[in-house]
């Protein structure tokens, strides 16, 4: 009854790991084919200045640094977002590596358990009834 619980319990967890990674595959799916519908997000990065309340706490020569940083890094987010669907395809192969990954692991969780329940159930079927001899002595 033991062996049937830890395979009822690994076979549990296999299909929650390949719930969890088909979930995961969708939804990074939909966000690389919709990237192109927030390129103009990273043109906005331009626009971003510290708020009023935080100024007078910030040297100007900070916030001057800080503007120009985000002014030149606007364009490597944009190119990042125009090349984000190429990867859709390497996306898959790697989703299913680490849920390959993962299986392999699971089924070794499983082959261990058994391992593990069989050496118990030998153990304790070894200290069963003594000999007559033992018992008096």
């Amino acid at each position: 009854m033991s062996y049937a619980l830890s395979w009822f319990l690994v076979f549990g967890l296999f299909a929650l790991w390949s719930l969890a990674a088909w979930a995961v595959h969708a939804v990074a799916m939909w966000s690389v084919s919709n990237v192109g519908a927030v390129t103009g997000v990273a043109s906005a990065v331009e626009g971003l200045r510290l708020p009023e309340w935080l100024a007078p706490w910030v040297p100007p020569e900070v916030a001057q640094t800080m503007t120009s940083l985000l002014s030149g890094f606007a364009p490597v987010v944009e190119s990042l977002l125009h090349t984000a669907p190429a990867l859709a395809g390497g996306l898959t192969v790697l989703t299913w590596v680490i849920w390959g990954l993962g299986s392999v692991l699971l089924i070794l969780l499983g082959a261990g358990l058994h391992l593990l329940i069989a050496m118990w159930h030998r153990r304790g079927s070894g200290s069963g009834p003594q000999p007559a001899s033992q018992v008096i002595a």
